[in-house]
């Protein structure tokens, strides 16, 4: 079946996917033109992720048609869709950590050769690719030194070292700073000029108008509707993702803290990373916000707090009273709690069930006196928690891995929720999670810090930082350079201090 005159690259009808008794996709159709932006939208679990696998040949459809420059194509795995011109970057990283970036940029073409690798002129491709995408990365470095960014970036740069068609951009700015956003969309118009289809999957609904042409958004796995992006505005789209108005996106903050600090740091320098004198403290109740350029030292500090990065120096003080944690297990021990911005590799336990992954930080709440666990209570609490985060699952003993990526960070978070904790760091709280979660999980941080906990949240979103945060200190080169209060919040004022410049009278 051929229509070479068909003015779409991509044509998918009729589109359905069932998981046993579960009906994922409901007859979706999706068109995308030659050298479009097309965002495709929906809350977690509304089937963005399953299209994208059928397109891409990870899953096979039950029902429906897909065209490719008007011919009937029906990839059988990722190698045929690659083969077709089709390369996916997912929201969960998958390179290969003891492997340099050149490695990981072109794995599919390592032992091609049957005599011998040509590594000075593998090494040159990369870093010739690299450089031409504005990302400033050493190509012979290990994936495993590497920021969440870089990493981001080297996803990127793999899937266009390819000869790509459409390309899929599946929640990519997610730890990006508006620098490195702004340098993924200078490179996506190039490629759109290219005449390359991108399929733009993000839940920052302001990106979506900044470079989107046409949008469709799917809900419970239907197509409630494609538009010309110019003829939408937000409010309209969150009614097609939602099915309702949303309104107060952030929650009000009318909290009288106490004048005494439940945690504080002073002179924190790390043994092994670039972050140094870090000094802050948090009141009871507070919600501290960090914020920061990518590479600016925020995520290293909380680890360091955590005890998952080594101190040189400098003091951690609870309630009062220095604390040593040189290990997570430590800091535990203390009732501090790290929501990491890397779900897949430090957030959750992807082969267990959701129950599982809630009960491990609170065994002993959820045990009786001889040391075993107690169902009754378990169950009771993994509910309550799933209820609450609003977790879309068929059961408390779905495996993590098979969620959406919006619902695994709502374990991440449920498992530090379970507890009763002092202080909780929270490192990119809405990462890949759609607009109706961000609210849920805004008055959950809400109602934790109602509860006395002291909360610091790292975000590269800065109306979310500026949303949910009573103070927001400013990281640069690795230490705090300057505090904003409430009264002071801007983007500009944020962007300011990360870059190392004073406000403006």
């Amino acid at each position: 079946m051929t229509n070479t005159t068909s003015e779409f690259r991509l044509e998918m009808s009729g589109i359905s996917k069932n998981f046993g008794i579960v009906s994922v996709l409901k007859n979706v159709n999706l068109n995308v033109k030659h050298g479009e932006i097309h965002a495709l939208l929906g809350e977690n679990g509304a089937g963005k992720s399953t299209l994208i696998k059928i397109l891409s040949g990870v899953h096979q459809k039950d029902a429906g048609q897909v065209l490719l420059n008007g011919e009937l194509i029906n990839p059988k795995n990722t190698h045929d869709g690659q083969v077709l011109g089709i390369n996916v970057v997912y929201q969960e990283l998958s390179l290969v950590n003891d492997l340099s970036v050149a490695e990981n940029i072109y794995l599919h073409k390592l032992g091609a050769s049957k005599f011998w690798m040509d590594w000075k002129q593998i090494n040159a491709d990369a870093q010739a690719l690299l450089d031409s995408l504005g990302f400033d990365i050493d190509a012979t470095a290990k994936v495993r030194d590497l920021s969440i960014v870089q990493k981001q970036l080297v996803e990127i740069a793999k899937a266009l070292s390819e000869d790509t068609k459409i390309l899929v951009l599946d929640e990519p700015t997610t730890v990006f700073d508006p620098t490195d956003t702004q340098k993924l969309f200078d490179n996506l118009y190039r490629l759109k000029e290219k005449g390359i289809s991108i399929i733009y999957i993000s839940h920052h609904l302001e990106e979506i108008f900044k470079i989107a042409d046409t949008v469709t958004v799917l809900r419970d796995g239907i197509n409630t509707g494609s538009r010309p992006v110019k003829e939408v505005d937000t409010d309209d789209v969150i009614q097609l993702m939602i099915g309702r108005e949303l309104k107060d996106l952030y929650p009000s903050r009318n909290l009288e803290l106490s004048e005494a600090p439940v945690f504080e740091v002073k002179n924190l320098t790390a043994q092994d990373t670039f972050v140094h004198d870090v000094s802050f403290s948090v009141k009871a109740g507070e919600v501290l916000g960090i914020a920061g350029l990518g590479g600016s030292g925020r995520t290293e500090t909380v680890k360091l707090i955590f005890g998952a990065d080594k101190k040189k120096s400098g003091e951690i003080i609870l309630n009062g009273k220095e604390i040593k944690t040189n290990s997570p297990a430590d800091a535990v021990g203390y009732e501090i709690g790290l929501v990491s911005e890397n779900r897949k590799e430090e957030g959750v336990f992807l082969p267990l069930s959701i129950q599982h992954n809630i009960s491990v930080t609170d065994f002993k709440a959820i045990s009786g006196k001889s040391g075993f666990i107690h169902k009754e209570k378990e169950n009771k609490n993994v509910r309550s928690l799933i209820k609450k985060l609003n977790i879309k699952t068929p059961s408390s003993e779905t495996p993590v891995k098979n969620l959406s990526g919006g619902n695994q960070q709502k374990v991440a978070l449920a498992k530090w929720l379970s507890i009763d904790s002092k202080v909780i760091l929270i490192d990119e709280p809405t990462r890949g999670v759609d607009v109706g979660a961000k609210v849920e999980i805004y008055h959950l941080i809400n109602e934790v810090a109602k509860k006395g906990v002291g909360v610091i949240v790292i975000s590269s979103d800065m109306p979310e930082i500026m949303g949910i945060a009573d103070r927001i200190l400013v990281m640069q080169e690795g230490t705090i350079y300057g505090e904003l209060s409430k009264d002071e919040f801007s983007e500009e004022n944020i962007l300011r201090y990360a870059i190392g410049k004073p406000l403006k009278n």
